[in-house]
């Protein structure tokens, strides 16, 4: 199954949201360090309501950890800089959908580490900036998800 990962999430509860959401669409949930928060904060607790213990949740200490640990991987950015829709990817298994910080987005630098036809974006209206952290993932992981025919699903 896919990859999601958060490169230093801010938000507790956006993040409690993406545990469910890892729990409920079998996505393993990689946590890019610095964290924004307690990982044992009372709102992270609250969003991801019992999932936790559902969700196969990693935690990196750095972007080079993570870099390491998905050696052999396609990293995919989720980012509004991104060059195509998030429709036009043929997603494959063991892809990695990462997703910058609810505040900064994704660095400069490693955005532009990743092949531009690997940078992806949810079409929005001209005048907004972005949306939810939560809500992006859930949009770009249900979309790869769905092109796998929702393997494993009931």
């Amino acid at each position: 199954m896919f990859h999601i990962a958060l490169f230093e999430p801010k938000i507790a509860p956006n993040c409690g949201n993406i545990i469910r959401l890892a729990a409920n669409n079998g996505c393993s949930l990689h946590l890019i360090e610095p964290l924004g928060f307690d990982f044992e904060e009372k709102k992270l607790r609250r969003a991801g309501l019992d999932y936790h213990d559902l969700a196969n949740v990693t935690r990196h200490a750095n972007y080079a950890a993570f870099e390491l640990a998905m050696a052999g991987r396609r990293i995919i950015a989720c980012t509004t800089k991104g060059s195509r829709p998030h429709t036009d990817v043929l997603y494959l298994p063991d892809d990695v959908l990462l997703f910058g910080s609810e505040t900064h987005g994704l660095p400069d630098a490693v955005r532009d580490a990743i092949a531009s036809e690997l940078k992806i974006r949810i079409p929005m209206m001209p005048d907004a900036r972005s949306l939810n952290l939560a809500n992006a993932v859930a949009i770009i992981s249900y979309e790869a998800w769905r092109q796998q025919g929702f393997a494993g699903a009931v």
